[in-house]
C-alpha cells in the first residue's frame, strides 16, 4: 500500500507540472565503449534493433543485417532472412549465430531474454514473437506471420519544436516517437473495433517489445500498426488486451517498449505521445511520467532497489534532436542524465533497446549508428 500511494503522488505531481518547470536533473558520469563486441572479419553489423544478456553475461544482439530471400514455387510465397542475431560471449568474444534462416526473421525489433535465460524475438514484419532455449531451438510461439509482407505507409516527418514542450519529432519508416504509423487493415483488427485497438487475440500488426511478471505471464506492445498490450498466461495463452490509437490516458500512439517491476506493474514508453504509462497487470492505468521526453526504450534494473533508463531518443533523420538517456526511480523522478544525438563515443543515435541488469551497466542498441554500445556509469543519482 506504502508503494502505491507514493507511485500516484509522484505521478500527480509529474502529470500538472510542465516540462520546463522540472528541477535541474543531475549529469551522470560515464564511460562508452562503441567496439565492445568483436564480429569475424567477414560480418557487420547494420541497423542495431536489440541488445540482451544472460545471466553468464553471454550478450545477444539482434540486427537488421541480412539477405532477404522470397522463395516461391508453393501456395504462400516465404519471406525470410532480413535480419541475424549474433551471441557473444561476456568477454565480447563472437560465438555463433542463433536462428540463422528462421522463418520469423525478417526485421528485427527487440531481443530480451527472460529469468530462465530463454531468448525471446520480437520481429515487427513477421508479426511475431519467439521464444527460443537459451540453446536457440524453439520453445514457442505467439502471433503469426501474414500471408504476404506490405510496406508499412507513414504519416511524412514534422519539424521538432524544440525540447521542452514542443511537438514530438515524427519519423518516417515508423521509428521515431512523433506521428504514429498508418493503421494497416490486417495483423489484429478484428470486427471494426476503435483504431489500433485490434482483436482480442493472439495476432500482431508490427509488435515492438516483450515483457514478463513474477508468475511468468507474458505482455507485448503491439505496437505500430495497433496501439495495445496483449497479455498471455505463462504458457501463452491469451488472456486480454488494453489500449487504442489516441492521446487520452490509457490509450497510445507507437507503444515502443515494456517492462514489469518485482510488484507486478507495467510500464509502456508511450512514445508518440512522449510519456510512459504505468498500468496493473490487468491494464488498469495507474500513473503516468511526463517528463522523460520521447521514451523509445526502457529498461528496469534487477535486485531489491529497482531503476529504470528511459532512452530519449532521437529520430534516425535528425542526428541534433535530444538523444540523451534517463535514470528514473519507479515512481518517476528523474534521478539523472547522459549523453546526447550523435556519432561519437558518448553520443547516441536511435538508440532502440537498452539493457541493464545493474545500476552501473547498461547496454544500447543503436539503429542510427549501427552498433551497440556498452555503458559504465560512474556515479549514479540517489534512489532515496
Amino acid at each position: 500500500m506504502k508503494r502505491t500511494i507514493q507511485l500516484a503522488i509522484g505521478v500527480l505531481v509529474l502529470s500538472v507540472a510542465p516540462l520546463g518547470a522540472q528541477l535541474v536533473v543531475p549529469e551522470l558520469a560515464y564511460d562508452v565503449q562503441i567496439e565492445p563486441l568483436k564480429l569475424p572479419p567477414n560480418l557487420n553489423f547494420g541497423e542495431v534493433a536489440g541488445v540482451a544478456t544472460n545471466s553468464k553475461g553471454d550478450v545477444f544482439v539482434y540486427t537488421r543485417t541480412g539477405h532477404p530471400t522470397l522463395s516461391l514455387g508453393t501456395a504462400r510465397p516465404f519471406a525470410h532472412g532480413g535480419s541475424r542475431m549474433f551471441r557473444f560471449d561476456k568477454t565480447g568474444k563472437y560465438v555463433g549465430e542463433i536462428g540463422q534462416g528462421v522463418y520469423a526473421f525478417l526485421f528485427a525489433e527487440k531481443v530480451k531474454v527472460d529469468p530462465q535465460d530463454n531468448i525471446w524475438v520480437v520481429d515487427q514484419m513477421a508479426n511475431t514473437v519467439l521464444e527460443l532455449d537459451p540453446e536457440g531451438r524453439v520453445i514457442m510461439l505467439l502471433g503469426r506471420k501474414a500471408e504476404s509482407e506490405r510496406v508499412p505507409v507513414n504519416l511524412p516527418p514534422a519539424q521538432p519544436q524544440g525540447r521542452a514542450g514542443g511537438a514530438a519529432p515524427a519519423d518516417a519508416g515508423g521509428r521515431g516517437g512523433g506521428a504514429p504509423a498508418a493503421q494497416a487493415p490486417e495483423g489484429g483488427r478484428r470486427g471494426g473495433g476503435p483504431p489500433g485497438a485490434g482483436g482480442q487475440q493472439d495476432v500482431f500488426n508490427r509488435p515492438t517489445d516483450v515483457a514478463w511478471d513474477a508468475s511468468g505471464n507474458i505482455y507485448v506492445a503491439d505496437g505500430l500498426g495497433n496501439s495495445r498490450i496483449a497479455k498471455f498466461d505463462k504458457n501463452g495463452k491469451f488472456v486480454r488486451s488494453w489500449g487504442q490509437t489516441g492521446t487520452a490516458p490509457g490509450q497510445f500512439r507507437q507503444p515502443r517498449a515494456i517492462v514489469v517491476d518485482a510488484q507486478g506493474l507495467v510500464y509502456v514508453a508511450d512514445a508518440g505521445n512522449r510519456r510512459i504509462q504505468v498500468f496493473d497487470g490487468d491494464g488498469n492505468l495507474k500513473g503516468r511520467f511526463l517528463n522523460v521526453g520521447t521514451p523509445r526504450a526502457i529498461c528496469m534494473t534487477q535486485g531489491p532497489r529497482q531503476v529504470m533508463y528511459v532512452s530519449n531518443s532521437n529520430p534516425p533523420e535528425n542526428i541534433d534532436y535530444d538523444g540523451n538517456i534517463y535514470k528514473v526511480d519507479l515512481t518517476g523522478k528523474l534521478l539523472g542524465t547522459f549523453g546526447r544525438a550523435g556519432h561519437v563515443a558518448k553520443e547516441f543515435n536511435a538508440v532502440n533497446q537498452l539493457e541493464c541488469r545493474t545500476e552501473n551497466e547498461v547496454w544500447a542498441a543503436e539503429l542510427g549508428n549501427w552498433r551497440v554500445s556498452k555503458i559504465t556509469l560512474r556515479g549514479s543519482g540517489s534512489t532515496n
